[in-house]
């Protein structure tokens, strides 16, 4: 299990990470979802022993991470960025991960190489970034540790390469019980490869659920009211329907119609609608996406931003 407890990191005056809280537990794949600088790849780097939190604590399997050997041979991290080992040919970077993960396998390592066709003996920096990006992933399998994170993990892959590594993946997963930790902007690829998430917003968790769950419980509602005995149609405000207890993190009104994201299961936003006789009551799941996207709106992060 990995526990981060009470975990603050500062970078001079800017706190990265503000007592988070946070458990993930063996052989799950987990993603990170977050605006830029919310703090995941702050995560990635405690966990991997890169960084050390200024207070609270960061374990795996209940022992400190940083400056602690035999931990850190357990965990392998794939940063967004390869360009330190630009010198090395794919051999050689093999080589130098060989010496310091003792259940590196050979045999992952080459049956991985073949399968995407890379070459052994040239340099990295002649590769494309998707090249780079699947080499090092193929390391970090053949390393053969107990957890695995990668840090936008499929960027500047193509269409055909995603597939593969995310099959390359899955298939650690469920051969050994690899646990996975994907920090990522793509949400469809959160959503394809891993079963829990984590939202973070200026360093701090907004939520930690199993995807299914957590898509389970946020809902899009199309309702239309009655009308008054006038005639005209109800006018309810965001506060009034807020009343019912639902939580509201998003709502419009088009003439008759509101549309409304709230949190629940049917039963209940069923439930706190049906006091108002409402004369249609649509729910439609909302995608990953858009549960992000509303989230980090009721935080008061603009939506516009967060597509680009």
């Amino acid at each position: 299990m990995i526990e981060l407890k009470n975990t603050v990191k500062k970078f001079e005056s800017f706190k990265a990470l503000d007592g988070v809280d946070l458990k993930i537990e063996k052989g799950t794949a987990f993603g990170l979802l977050g605006s830029n600088g919310a703090g995941k790849s702050t995560i990635l780097r405690l966990l991997s022993g890169i960084y050390k939190q200024d207070s609270g604590e960061v374990l795996i399997d209940g022992s400190p991470v940083y400056d602690n050997v035999s931990v850190k041979q357990r965990v392998f991290f794939i940063n967004d960025e390869t360009v330190q080992f630009g010198s090395f040919t794919l051999k050689r970077l093999k080589n130098y991960y060989k010496n310091y993960y003792p259940n590196f396998s050979e045999e992952v390592f080459e049956n991985l190489r073949k399968r995407i066709n890379l070459p052994l003996n040239k340099k990295i920096n002649t590769f494309s970034k998707g090249m780079k990006r699947q080499a090092i992933v193929i390391i970090g399998l053949a390393c053969r540790t107990d957890y695995l994170l990668l840090d936008e993990a499929f960027d500047g892959l193509d269409p055909t390469m995603r597939i593969i590594v995310k099959k390359m993946l899955v298939d650690a997963m469920l051969d050994r019980q690899l646990t996975t930790i994907i920090s990522s902007h793509n949400l469809k690829e959160i959503n394809e490869v891993c079963d829990t998430a984590a939202l973070l917003h200026n360093g701090k968790i907004v939520f930690s659920r199993e995807i299914d769950s957590l898509k389970g419980e946020v809902h899009k509602i199309q309702v239309v009211f009655p009308k008054t005995p006038e005639g005209l149609p109800v006018e309810y405000t965001k506060e009034d329907i807020a009343a019912t207890g639902l939580e509201i993190l998003h709502f419009e009104r088009s003439q008759s119609i509101y549309y409304i994201i709230a949190k629940g299961d049917e039963d209940t936003v069923k439930a706190a609608f049906a006091p108002k006789n409402p004369l249609l009551l649509e729910m439609i799941p909302l995608t990953l996406e858009e549960i992000f996207i509303y989230e980090l709106e009721v935080l008061g992060y603009d939506s516009n931003d967060i597509s680009k």
